[in-house]
């Protein structure tokens, strides 16, 4: 967008929730050069990086037996948690992937996001084959009150309007929430004492480090040619998703307005049973840390975060 040229941008300002599907589809001429080589580079490693949740996970160190009926089922609960949580980003792929089509951005964007969606398979399969693994997946909430705010963030509803520029989605969705949920796992990998819930978190966490450098990567690339009211649409949609995602709950449920105290104890068993899990004292620090980061990094951008407020956690 901006000032670059041959872009078929979606038209702003429609007043229509699925603008960007107005674009007439424009397959000629194919240019498969490389637009921005670091994300080319993030591509080729991605192919080099495979794995199979199947035989690349030592699944006969999982000894059942340290651990009790309470902490097995917690801990059946939080990879389940995290199988959908995986899901969630499968689900928004085809809309993002729709995106750089019909806009015709460069073609790199295609090329590894594809390999990530394939790599996001990969992380709910690996899940899902924890949980059970741990004595049986489970398909739904126990509680059904957090079916909600483990669904969505609204990534694919956004990635349909015309009138929120796919750098602003890209920013929201991987340069914030990505990076904040890539530096609360670097920590839950450290205090994760089972060596398959280890390995596994490992393995997600190396694919993790390109899905958060191809954001950074095309926005650094972007944001000198943007124009200032774009940037302002980049801010916006951080602050929002900084407030009313994160803030909110959707990677913590300590952070919800209305905590469920039964699944915030049982990610303590999970996490005291070095099986996976953070708690809040933790992730809190983490997260302020995150936040300060990511606004220093955008502030280079022209962009400038505010300062956020949370009851549990104060200004930061």
């Amino acid at each position: 967008m901006g000032t670059l040229v041959g872009y078929n941008k979606a038209p702003i300002g429609t007043g229509r929730p699925h603008g960007v599907l107005d674009i007439a589809d424009q397959h000629f001429p194919l240019t498969l050069d490389e637009g921005v080589p670091e994300i080319r580079d993030l591509y080729r490693k991605a192919k080099r990086s495979e794995w199979n949740p199947a035989t690349d996970i030592a699944w006969e160190k999982l000894d059942l037996s340290r651990y009790t009926t309470e902490e097995l089922f917690a801990a059946r609960q939080y990879w389940s948690r995290r199988a959908w949580s995986e899901y969630g980003a499968i689900a928004e792929s085809p809309a993002m992937l729709l995106r750089f089509t019909k806009e015709r951005r460069e073609v790199d964007l295609s090329l590894f996001w594809t390999i990530r969606t394939q790599e996001e398979v990969r992380h709910a399969d690996v899940c899902r084959r924890m949980a059970d693994a741990l004595g049986g997946y489970m398909s739904e909430p126990v509680s059904q009150d957090l079916a909600g705010s483990v669904a969505t963030h609204g990534v694919r509803g956004m990635s349909f309007d015309a009138d929120t520029p796919l750098e602003a989605l890209i920013a929201s969705l991987i340069c914030c929430a990505e990076v904040i949920a890539f530096d609360v796992f670097r920590a839950l990998i450290k205090t994760t004492t089972d060596p398959v819930a280890k390995q596994i978190l490992q393995l997600i966490f190396r694919d993790e480090v390109r899905h958060c450098d191809f954001g950074w990567y095309y926005m650094d690339y972007r944001a000198p040619h943007m124009s200032a009211a774009e940037l302002v649409v980049v801010r916006d949609k951080v602050v929002w998703m900084i407030e009313d995602v994160e803030l909110k709950g959707y990677h913590s449920t300590w952070l919800s307005p209305f905590p469920d105290v039964s699944e915030i104890e049982s990610d303590r068993l999970v996490y005291e049973a070095g099986l996976g899990a953070t708690v809040e004292e933790v992730e809190m620090p983490v997260l302020v840390k995150s936040v300060a980061g990511i606004r220093a990094r955008m502030r280079s951008w022209g962009v400038e975060l505010p300062e956020f407020e949370h009851t549990g956690m104060g200004r930061f």
